[in-house]
């Protein structure tokens, strides 16, 4: 794969919540998205782009992510990703026109991921009607040839997991964190890109299934200082500060973590590296940052 030509980006992340109005204040008055299109099917969206739609929030009991989307640059790498999920033994399912709708897309197809999410591969995904606009993120969100950000998952079916993103869907491996996080315990990561963004999609090792299987959602700034006013805004606030500023070993993000009502957490940063042709650099990293990211303790 040549990552400087992306064959998708990350298209979105569907939720499914109990009370979806719930993220209406912490998705727009703390990370600084806008609302996106409205659902033809009663979800809220929001979006950190011009696309239509980047999160999709529906209600229900799993408090959780249950969908996620990547988008093919064109016709003919949607059908190359088709064929090589058929080739590596996975089913994929072509989405009606009814779901195409709902998604806001031209083409949509389905299969199920090791890790219990849903990941459809679209084409297509619309623009919304007018240009992305948050007074609280003026510089806006890296998001050209990326995708809107990445996702990270906790899953106890690991290696299918990492099989699946490799073999059947094309993703190539940016590198892999293993370290002692107490004694006893390791935690292993797994980062994996689709374009030049150093990780869409990273894959945590759990000893058995979890309550809730996704970590946190990323979105990263084109302006350093945008971080930092989104950390003001937290701090003011009484979310809870996962994982204070700081800067990752691996991808270089200079970020912090912040919980949302739902219980995953969201990543606000900047400044990561991006994956170059040829990536010499898949390699293991034994420390999560270079500084910071520690917890925070409120007064």
């Amino acid at each position: 794969m040549n990552v400087t030509t992306p064959e998708f980006e990350f298209a979105y992340v569907e939720l499914q919540i109990p009370e979806p109005s719930s993220l209406d204040g912490f998705f727009g008055d703390v990370v600084g998205l806008v609302p996106g299109a409205p659902s033809t099917t009663g979800e809220l969206t929001w979006r950190d782009d011009a696309k239509a739609q980047r999160l999709i929030v529906g209600a229900g009991e799993a408090n959780d992510a249950v969908a996620i989307g990547f988008e093919a640059t064109d016709d003919a790498a949607f059908d190359a990703v088709l064929a090589r999920l058929a080739a590596a033994g996975y089913t994929a399912a072509e989405g009606s026109a009814e779901d195409c709708a709902r998604r806001r897309v031209q083409r949509l197809a389905r299969t199920a991921s090791p890790w219990g999410v849903t990941v459809e591969l679209v084409a297509g995904l619309a623009d919304a009607a007018e240009p992305f606009d948050s007074a609280l993120m003026p510089g806006g969100f890296l998001t050209d040839g990326l995708g809107f950000g990445h996702a990270v998952f906790i899953t106890p079916h690991f290696d299918e997991a990492a099989r699946f993103l490799v073999d059947g869907l094309g993703f190539a491996q940016s590198d892999f964190l293993q370290m002692e996080m107490a004694p006893g315990v390791e935690l292993e990561v797994r980062f994996f890109h689709c374009n030049p963004r150093h990780h869409t999609l990273a894959l945590a090792r759990a000893p058995f299934e979890v309550p809730q299987r996704l970590h946190h959602v990323m979105f990263e700034t084109r302006d350093r200082d945008d971080v930092g006013a989104a950390f003001d805004r937290v701090w003011a606030s009484e979310l809870t500060i996962a994982n204070g500023l700081g800067r990752h070993d691996n991808d270089k993000m200079f970020s912090f973590y912040v919980v949302s009502p739902a219980g995953f957490q969201v990543e606000i940063g900047h400044g990561a590296r991006q994956i170059t042709d040829p990536w010499t650099d898949d390699r293991r990293y034994d420390r999560i940052s270079q500084w910071g990211h520690q917890r925070v303790q409120r007064a």
